[in-house]
């Protein structure tokens, strides 16, 4: 078998983020409300309102949240869709996201064998004025016990002129002999990290181990015209952090938080070996001019875990799962995520806070 963290090139500080990371908890995270599925009404659709919506993704437009979300209509096999829920923001900011229902479209749903039995957790942000939205599709292989490779891959849709459409672009594999070994990739968004498209993703390997990996995507690919769904190769992997003791897992959260045209800041969630409970913490990265990635800082501490009643219990307890972030203006980002694998949870995070913990980490 490969040893695939030997493949992988490896960030530099990766080693000394991970000496200091400990098992407690910060919480930084604000919460502002709480969207439950039977306050939202399905459009163009039978169903009035869907079963479960949870993790959701964020963009502002005028004085409007938009917001893109898993949801289930259905238990049996558990097959997402991913809709769209305008919420004024003066609703966020005076609680009535608490009260109030809400009208919602299916903007992405299954339509092809890279998807075909479920497009969930979808990211969304902004490159180059364009709006694009990266989420999990379950393939045709999902359910197959025969074969256990490729179960999930990340897509990424870009949305059209009409602003309610949006036209499934992109599907990101590992290179050949690589690809081979893929039980499944998901966590998956893309960023410009100087003039440099990278896909942040994180594929579960045969070997068993889930990598948290920036992988290079040809920055061609997101300029051409979108005709069909084709797949692209991605390539140059550098493995960014490995779970700690404690954690089984770890994943990408959120789109990242941008400080300047070589450095981000991305969250990341973590599933104890305990409980099984979803917690976050954050790294600052930075493309170095020889196009390495260095981790310059890790929160040591989670900075959000599950602690309100629609967190701790739902479809899946103790989870929070961070999908969307947004900045709002000044130092303050909205922060959107499934709560309970059950709610849509909306939160704010004050940045100057964020570095401050990132601070007490600092590598470089």
């Amino acid at each position: 078998m490969l040893k695939y963290g030997e493949v992988f090139k490896k960030a530099v500080g990766m080693s000394e983020a991970a000496k200091l990371r400990e098992f407690k908890t910060t919480d930084i995270v604000k919460r502002l409300g709480v969207i439950s599925p039977d306050r939202v009404y399905l459009n163009n659709f039978p169903v009035s309102n869907p079963i479960a919506v949870f993790n959701p993704s964020i963009t502002i437009h005028e004085d409007e949240a938009i917001i893109y979300a898993r949801m289930i209509i259905g238990y049996y096999m558990y097959v997402s869709a991913i809709i769209k829920v305008d919420v004024p923001l003066e609703d966020i900011y005076t609680g009535n996201i608490n009260l109030n229902y809400y009208a919602s479209l299916p903007v992405i749903y299954p339509s092809t064998k890279y998807d075909l039995w479920g497009t969930e957790d979808p990211r969304v942000y902004s490159i180059d004025n364009n709006l694009y939205m990266t989420y999990t599709g379950r393939t045709v292989n999902y359910f197959n016990p025969a074969i256990r490779r490729e179960r999930t891959l990340p897509l990424t849709a870009v949305r059209t002129k009409n602003f309610h459409t949006w036209k499934k672009a992109h599907v990101y594999v590992l290179p050949k002999g690589l690809r081979e070994h893929v039980i499944s990739d998901k966590d998956a968004f893309l960023a410009k990290m100087h003039n440099k498209i990278v896909l942040f993703h994180r594929p579960h390997m045969d070997d068993e181990i889930h990598y948290l990996l920036v992988s290079k995507v040809d920055h061609e690919s997101l300029k051409k015209p979108v005709k069909n769904l084709e797949e692209v190769e991605v390539h140059d992997a550098t493995w960014i952090l490995n779970h700690s003791p404690f954690e089984e897992k770890i994943g990408w959260a959120t789109p990242p938080i941008t400080l300047n045209h070589r450095e981000l800041i991305v969250l990341i969630h973590a599933v104890d070996t305990q409980i099984q409970a979803y917690r976050l913490f954050a790294l600052q990265l930075e493309l170095s001019k020889d196009e390495e990635i260095i981790v310059k800082a890790v929160t040591p501490s989670y900075i959000m875990e599950p602690k309100l009643p629609y967190e701790i219990f739902g479809d899946r307890p103790y989870t929070i799962f961070p999908c969307g972030i947004c900045n709002i203006g000044g130092d303050k980002v909205l922060m959107t995520y499934g709560a309970g694998d059950y709610m849509i949870g909306i939160g704010e995070i004050d940045v100057n806070e964020l570095l401050s913990l990132l601070d007490k980490g600092r590598i470089y």
